[in-house]
């Protein structure tokens, strides 16, 4: 499994970093787990050939983890010249929430004829769900109290597992979905400030014994994080970073 962060910035583009989009790519298919708004900037540099991704997995439907959804599938449409179905799989009411974001961006466009289909699954919490050749797991996270479900995700594939965590702040839940992952990407907004809805250094670096992960790497970060990596003893994400887990892809 190829893990690559194309974008691991917070709302605000911190540090001048893209928002959420991480790269996925198994022996079966390649995904994306969340496509903030200028993300798909970063994935347009990145080289990647936009037609390998099967499916894209939302954590929640905020603008930084979810905005960049237009530009890839008016991409697909008008430029890639895409023929194979793309998946868009997340939270319950994922499909709803997809849409209002297309026609408020380009109204009309999902009613006019495509050449490829988009298909959209909700995942229901801790229920195995076979994506794009992976079976991923979810587990509501605590995050946005006016959004019905937010979600971090176990992705396992060709013997190895990869958890996103989602934006949250602490939550119990983060114990099974974690627990001896091979690697584990957490979001850490702040060092020892908590917050009702991101995570915070102190409290997090605590409860990382209980997890277990294999390794484990920071992202989603503000200035107080970034300004201070003198303070931070575990890996940082950065744009670009990119981490083989078991045996390299042909």
């Amino acid at each position: 499994m190829h893990i690559r962060f194309i974008g691991s910035g917070d709302a605000f583009g911190s540090g001048g970093r893209f928002h959420t989009c991480i790269h996925v790519a198994t022996a079966a298919t390649d995904m994306l787990v969340d496509l903030g708004a200028s993300a798909f900037h970063g994935l347009k540099a990145s080289g990647l050939d936009l037609n390998r991704i099967g499916a894209i997995l939302l954590t929640h439907f905020h603008g930084d983890h979810f905005g960049g959804l237009p530009y890839f599938i008016l991409d697909a449409h008008y430029v890639s010249n895409r023929k194979a179905p793309l998946l868009i799989a997340g939270p319950p009411g994922v499909e709803a929430a997809v849409l209002r974001l297309l026609e408020a961006c380009y109204p009309g466009f999902m009613a006019a004829p495509r050449v490829y289909e988009i298909r959209f699954v909700e995942i229901a919490a801790a229920e195995p769900t076979a994506i794009a050749g992976a079976t991923v797991t979810a587990r509501p996270v605590k995050h946005d109290p006016n959004l019905a479900c937010c979600y971090g995700y176990r992705i396992a594939a060709d013997g190895v597992t990869f958890v996103y965590s989602g934006d949250t702040t602490w939550t119990d839940t983060l114990i099974p979905l974690a627990q001896g992952a091979d690697l584990f990407a957490v979001e850490c907004y702040t060092r020892a400030r908590p917050m009702a809805v991101h995570m915070d250094y102190a409290t997090l670096a605590a409860k990382l014994p209980e997890i277990g992960a294999r390794r484990v790497v920071l992202t989603h970060m503000s200035r107080d994080m970034l300004d201070h990596p003198e303070d931070i003893r575990h890996e940082m994400a950065h744009d670009g970073l990119t981490i083989e887990i078991g045996t390299a892809l042909p």
